[in-house]
């Protein structure tokens, strides 16, 4: 499968490493259970970059189609932080950014329903 995806320059993958660096170090570290509310969360994604925000509401609207779930604050924060973050998020923070609409559609047929839940 050839990937589509355009080569971004290397600032633009440090700034969006930079944007997942610092919304780990703007949210308070809160167990499992307990969430700061998504509006809030979307909040302080868009503080960091609109693209930010903009990825996570198109990767939170994928879940609910495809798979038919909603995502917790804390789940779309565990999917932005642990390790590289999750590689469908970050491709489309990335789509957001380039504002690739087909790019996101793709993204979103490769979600894995199954490590959502």
């Amino acid at each position: 499968m050839v990937n589509r995806m355009p080569k971004l320059p290397t600032s633009v993958i440090a700034i969006l490493a930079a944007q997942q660096f610092a919304v780990a170090q703007v949210l308070p570290a809160t167990s499992a259970g307990s969430g700061v509310p998504m509006d809030d969360y979307l909040g302080l994604l868009a503080q960091i970059a609109p693209a930010a925000r903009q990825g996570a509401e198109a990767y939170l609207q994928a879940a609910r189609r495809r798979c038919r779930t909603s995502l917790t604050s804390a789940q779309l924060r565990r999917a932005m932080s642990e390790g590289d973050g999750d590689p469908i998020l970050m491709g489309m923070i990335r789509a957001s950014q380039l504002r690739d609409a087909k790019a996101i559609v793709e993204l979103e047929a490769r979600m894995d329903c199954a490590s959502l839940r």
